[in-house]
């Protein structure tokens, strides 16, 4: 099967994440699984874009939003691409798609006020597992980083000297991330009294954390201090580059420590700090 091929492609050559690897794959097996449920085609030949046309009809009356879609269909693009570079097929069907828009939603947050009352030790434990959870809170929190990222810190990539952080990011991208000087104190002392050696944050057994894993200590503590629905650790990266903005920084020096590789993807945070503006004007304006 040449899904097969594609994946080895993308793992060994773009070298993708293995999360992205995994929706990728994930994106396919759909794919096909639909074609056999509902086509008669014997190979990738036979895939049409009428073919396409009605799966992406099929996944609209599935109920999927536009933003799920688009990620399929890039996916798509994708593998069919790469069967066209590599002669696998003579014609690619999905040159005539056109991605529908996305509805685009305002980022999930937690408010400031909340995560300032979290990050008070008083909600963790003593000991090595408490001083880890409220740690990684506060990187997600005060860097923005993804919980990729997070997950493959080393001690070495901690710049004491300059008081930052080296992260990789999406396709393999390094970028320097800045610390305050109180995160990085205490991140030196947990070094130091736990002798971590290798990854920053890891288990009892000094084993890289896994992302679930993450997910659920982000989600506990969140739970304690916030009604939001979501809680996962991009909700603290989009309560980073949120708050950053309504306190004045520059959206372009938040691009950089996100790691967008266009301004697009951050200017949707200006659009909470709108929102709330006018929230705060509705209220008290007499003329409102």
């Amino acid at each position: 099967m040449f899904i097969r091929k594609f994946i080895r492609y993308i793992e060994s050559e773009k070298r993708l994440s293995q999360h992205t690897v995994t929706s990728y794959k994930t994106d396919l097996n759909q794919f096909f699984s639909y074609l056999n449920d509902y086509s008669s085609i014997e190979s990738v030949e036979d895939i049409s874009f009428k073919l396409i046309r009605n799966w992406i009809t099929f996944l609209f009356e599935s109920g999927l939003t536009s933003r799920t879609i688009n990620r399929k269909i890039s996916s798509l693009k994708s593998f069919f691409k790469f069967l066209e570079i590599s002669d696998l097929i003579s014609f690619n069907p999905t040159l005539k798609i056109i991605s529908p828009k996305n509805s685009r939603k305002l980022p999930s947050i937690v408010e400031q006020i909340d995560l300032n009352q979290l990050l008070d030790k008083k909600y963790f434990d003593d000991g090595f597992i408490g001083d880890r959870d409220l740690l990684i809170i506060e990187v997600f929190y005060l860097t923005g980083i993804r919980l990729s990222e997070l997950i493959e810190i080393k001690t070495h990539n901690l710049d004491f000297k300059n008081c930052s952080l080296k992260v990789l990011g999406k396709g393999n991208k390094e970028r320097f991330v800045p610390l305050s000087f109180d995160l990085l104190s205490k991140l030196d002392l947990f070094i130091k009294n736990y002798k971590i050696k290798d990854y920053l944050f890891s288990n009892l057994l000094k084993k890289k954390l896994y992302p679930k894993k993450v997910y659920r200590i982000v989600n506990y503590y969140i739970s304690l201090v916030s009604s939001v629905k979501k809680r996962s650790p991009h909700v603290l990266r989009h309560s980073f580059a949120t708050h950053m903005l309504s306190n004045g920084a520059d959206i372009n020096a938040i691009k950089e420590i996100l790691g967008h590789s266009s301004l697009s993807a951050t200017q949707i945070y200006t659009h909470n700090t709108v929102e709330k503006l006018k929230s705060v004007y509705d209220q008290a304006h007499p003329r409102a």
